[in-house]
């Protein structure tokens, strides 16, 4: 017989957060590897994004989902954390489960980060094995925000997260360096198990096609879109101000095609220095576009199919993952991206020989050399002749099927 394996995560399709291709892609292969999965999620109505019903076609229909209630969100708004929300009802319906059924593991991505806390209490109520993982990391610098929000938030995240990880039996993330300031603050005596896996990818996501969709550059004549898709992150912003100011500058020379656009989708609600402020600065916010508002997923797998190049603005952070890497080879379109160097996103796209277009970031790299790398491969980048020499079959290796592989190996160590 399977094992059963209970995922909690408050969000689900078809919701359209980012952090909702975790447990669905973990989810569609692991039943590969003899594991039953049971997703603990909250219903939709509670949900404060708009719902992008096309997603739920990517579910596979082995996974078992089950819903639970929610406080609503109050007016003034003071509580909208979804984890925080549904705590309790998700408890409640997570005790009911494991002592009706028999669960081998429980899995527990964050964010939310607070469900989190859900695997020690019920540890202790059931003995039952956990596991946390890091889409993102918990506690962070927050050196570049001084907001009351994020201090009080970080301050919180240094109270719970030691109660959550100390009796966990796994601690995973989509890289290894999301976690591992993790086991070095909370298991300095002891050794856990622990294993990093991207996100990845379903191949089948890209042959799910949608039919009457309307791009974002349907309205401008005779366009060559390059289309950026997804958050715009804080420490995004120095390459976006050295692609931009590069961009200016090629233009002015007169080696810009007056035909490209770049168009950045999804960005989110975020309150930094924004894109259009730094297109703006830079002199080029006649061709520049920001859409903030989320689009159905799908329809980001359509856009950067049918766009004339990709823009990957990665973080100069090294243990960036970049998970839009995956949706940006697939797109089999040339792929422009900034990253630092020691990103794993970086040794991706040179393993699946499309690193061609790709500026490294490294701390000692002096500002003016790496603004000439940024210009001269976006120029080479905006003149290709679009021939695809990837090679699809190294990319094998980052699929979501082989990071439920090693999350399986990982969890069946501990058991």
């Amino acid at each position: 017989m399977p094992k059963n394996l209970l995922i909690i995560y408050p969000h689900w399709p078809p919701s359209n957060l980012a952090g909702v291709h975790r447990s669905r892609l973990i989810s569609n292969y692991l039943p590969d590897f003899d594991w039953h999965v049971i997703v603990l999620t909250v219903k939709s109505e509670y949900y404060e994004e708009k719902l992008d019903q096309d997603i739920l076609k990517t579910v596979s229909p082995k996974t078992e989902v089950i819903y639970t209630d929610a406080k609503q969100i109050g007016k003034p708004r003071f509580i909208g954390d979804i984890g925080l929300r549904a705590f309790k009802f998700l408890k409640k319906e997570a005790l009911y489960i494991i002592e009706n059924r028999k669960i081998d593991f429980i899995w527990i991505p964050i964010p939310s980060f607070y469900t989190a806390v859900l695997g020690r209490i019920l540890h202790n109520k059931t003995n039952t094995p956990y596991g946390i993982d890091y889409i993102d990391p918990w506690v962070r610098d927050i050196s570049n925000r001084k907001n009351s929000r994020a201090i009080f938030s970080n301050i919180i995240a240094k109270i719970l997260e030691p109660y959550a990880v100390k009796k966990a039996s796994l601690i995973s993330g989509v890289s290894t360096p999301y976690y591992q300031p993790v086991l070095v603050r909370n298991f300095i005596n002891k050794t856990i198990a622990h294993v990093g896996m991207p996100y990845g990818f379903d191949p089948n996501d890209h042959e799910i096609k949608i039919e009457n969709i309307k791009y974002p550059w349907s309205d401008y004549t005779d366009c060559k879109p390059i289309v950026y898709a997804g958050a715009f992150l804080p420490l995004s912003g120095y390459f976006a101000k050295l692609l931009f100011n590069n961009i200016y500058k090629l233009k002015k020379e007169g080696k810009f095609d007056n035909n490209i656009k770049l168009f950045f989708v999804g960005t989110g609600s975020y309150t930094h220095k924004s894109i259009t402020e730094y297109a703006k600065e830079a002199g080029i916010d006649d061709i520049v576009v920001e859409i903030r508002d989320r689009f159905p997923f799908l329809h980001i797998l359509n856009f950067l199919t049918n766009a004339f190049g990709v823009l990957i603005i990665g973080s100069t952070e090294e243990h960036y993952t970049a998970s839009k890497t995956y949706q940006s080879i697939l797109s089999k379109n040339p792929v422009f991206a900034i990253m630092h160097k020691k990103s794993t996103a970086v040794q991706v796209m040179h393993e699946c020989n499309c690193a061609e277009y790709v500026a490294s970031y490294l701390e000692n790299k002096k500002e003016e050399i790496f603004s000439k790398e940024i210009e001269q491969l976006f120029f080479n980048f905006i003149n290709h002749n679009k021939k695809n020499k990837t090679n699809f079959k190294a990319l094998g290796k980052y699929s979501a099927k082989e990071s439920a592989k090693k999350l399986d190996e990982a969890i069946r160590i501990t058991l």
